[in-house]
């Protein structure tokens, strides 16, 4: 399979130019920097719940000279605000996590969490980009992307870890690839303005613990016990949140937010004309919403409704909610038939039910304390279950659970309801069951997972399982108008070592089901090319399915050059119909979503 790279744009001189060549640890180095900088403080408030946008900057002015643009090396950064001295009590508390990183939990005892590690190659994170021309490099931009962005969410994080450090633990980090109307491209890389964010940056150090690296046996209990000085001396508000918002977008009622589970939802904007990206705050919804929210809501663009839920250590232990056509956020439907914490990262939806996997991931915060073990682990002994709740339910009265042993479902495909000819009433779920789910949330190049179709006969409660693929897929999107609906395709990651590593991409058909094998197209990236979750965008006024594209951010580890690509969905090998050449590596994230010209433009602003 041909390399994304193999253009004869790259291989002129005259653009080297436009390749980022620094080493992958430059931006680890420089956070470094920044955290033994020690000049004048400067007044900023302690609330940041409505942070005002960032001074826009204007695009630079349209060249078709590659050669005369401004190099990664020499063009210019944000600056870097003077950080305060130290106080003493954040002096004391930084010298207790130097001595138990040091002698208790030294990062290099769990390769897994070693920054070292965890940090190399394309998953090193990168300075923040003002909005930056691309030059596209091969074919040319479809009209139905023309005026809209392409926003990619993952961990960047902004200083150096100290300890141990898991790539879920990483600053929010959002790359946007504005399309203008007269065929060019433009990238603007900025963090999430979370709390966590601001308050370290204004410290100039790491202060939040890193929750998944971090907390891990006595270790973990003494980083507790840092915390809670932390807090209780001022350094750090977990009531202003504790989130990174690295995982996804979501826009539906004229907004877009970046998310992350463990938080609220923060408001950000891009500006439709030169895709500068600003932060505008954490949102609460008129205070109806606490604690967080899922990283995967479902948007039915049939309604315009938003369905949502969040999952937490402390009864309830999910909690169920939707968001009207408005944006306004509705009563919550508690979960108690949950008994226990389960990490619940995603669910679905059909017309009429919402689905959720109970799954072998737990919390068990005693395991810390008496096991020498993470706080999240897995639980071999538990029988996975689907709970099938009416979608519009006011309570938890109705709920259905039905047990699907190994079933753990982490993404879904998606979701509906069938009715055969005798009148019995079906669920059909589809999504990646996690085999290897004790490797989880710790060794991530252990970790494999096949594509299955869930049947759910609502009269009998039989439950009936069919394998897609017996391929590594994940990071599934399927065509957004059939969310909620009977669809016939779906498009997946080809998963690679270590996740979020990404490949190529497949496309299934599920109409193939009887064969075993529902893959009808597939794209390997080339040798050493790696790239993310897909992304599908339907072309305007089709009612095909899979007439679109599919769009990825994909870097090169050979040449150290990360690009954009656009493929045709309907095309046997997905073919490559528009690429676009990134002046920055793109690090290795999580989901992305299109922003279309329409929505850009309906952008409603916040009072």
């Amino acid at each position: 399979m041909e390399a994304l790279t193999t253009s004869s744009y790259h291989s002129n001189p005259s653009n080297s130019k436009l390749r980022s060549k620094r080493s992958p640890l430059i931006s680890v180095s420089a956070a470094l920097t920044r955290e033994k900088q020690a000049t004048a403080p400067s007044p900023r408030p302690s609330k940041y719940l409505t942070q005002s946008a960032p001074e826009k900057v204007p695009a630079p002015e349209k060249t078709n000279d590659a050669s005369s643009r401004t190099s990664a090396a020499t063009r210019p950064r944000p600056t870097v605000p003077p950080v305060a001295p130290l106080s003493l009590p954040m002096a004391f508390c930084n010298a207790l996590e130097e001595v138990i990183n040091t002698f208790v939990d030294p990062p290099v005892l769990r390769p897994f969490v070693d920054p070292r590690n965890v940090l190399s190659d394309n998953f090193a994170p990168v300075d923040e980009l003002p909005p930056t021309r691309c030059p596209i490099i091969r074919g040319s931009i479809p009209p139905c992307l023309v005026g809209g962005t392409y926003i990619r969410n993952g961990p960047n994080p902004q200083h150096l870890p100290h300890g141990p450090y898991h790539i879920f633990d990483g600053d929010g980090m959002l790359h946007s690839l504005l399309f203008s109307a007269d065929g060019d491209a433009t990238l603007c890389s900025r963090y999430v303005q979370t709390y966590t964010y601001l308050t370290e940056r204004d410290a100039g150090t790491a202060v939040m613990p890193n929750v998944f690296g971090a907390f891990h046996g006595i270790a973990g209990m003494a980083r507790v016990v840092v915390a809670a000085a932390r807090v209780l001396t001022g350094q750090m508000n977990p009531i202003q949140g504790v989130g990174l918002a690295n995982t996804s977008l979501v826009f539906f009622s004229g907004r877009l937010y970046a998310l992350g589970e463990s938080d609220l939802p923060y408001a950000v904007h891009v500006d439709p004309v030169t895709g500068e990206i600003s932060t505008i705050g954490r949102q609460d919804f008129d205070g109806r919403l606490m604690m967080g929210m899922t990283a995967h809501p479902k948007k039915d663009s049939v309604t315009g409704e938003t369905f949502a839920f969040r999952y937490g250590p402390v009864p309830p232990f999910l909690t169920y909610f939707r968001f009207d056509p408005a944006g306004n956020k509705l009563a919550d439907v508690p979960i108690f038939s949950v008994q226990q914490p389960s990490f619940i990262h995603d669910f679905a939806v059909t017309e009429n039910y919402a689905v959720f996997g109970d799954i072998q991931i737990v919390m068990k915060p005693m395991d810390m304390v008496f096991g020498n073990r993470s706080p999240v682990g897995s639980d071999q002994g538990k029988v996975p279950r689907l709970g099938v709740l009416p979608r519009y339910a006011t309570n938890e009265s109705e709920i259905r659970w039905f047990d699907v042993p190994g079933m753990n479902m982490i993404h879904s495909v998606n979701a509906w309801e069938e009715e055969s000819a005798n009148g019995e009433k079906y669920l059909v779920l589809v999504a990646p069951n996690v085999l290897s789910i004790e490797h989880m949330l710790d060794d991530l190049n252990l970790l494999h997972s096949n594509i299955e179709m869930v049947r759910i006969n609502l009269n009998t409660g039989m439950v009936l399982r069919k394998p897609l693929s017996a391929a590594n897929l994940d990071f599934p999107v399927i065509h957004p108008g059939y969310v909620g609906r009977k669809n016939r395709y779906a498009y997946l990651a080809s998963m690679a070592n270590p996740m979020p590593k990404v490949s190529g991409v497949v496309k299934l058909d599920f109409s193939r089901i009887d064969t075993g094998n529902c893959v009808v197209a597939s794209r390997d990236f080339g040798s050493r090319c790696y790239g993310g979750e897909p992304f599908f965008v339907p072309n305007d006024g089709s009612e095909e399915e899979d007439d679109g594209y599919l769009v990825s951010y994909v870097h090169n580890e050979g040449t150290d050059e990360s690009t954009f690509v656009v493929m045709d969905a309907r095309s046997p090998t997905l073919e490559i119909v528009a690429e676009v050449l990134l002046p920055d590596r793109v690090p290795y994230g999580f989901h992305g979503l299109f922003v279309s010209k329409a929505e850009l433009l309906s952008q409603r602003p916040f009072s």
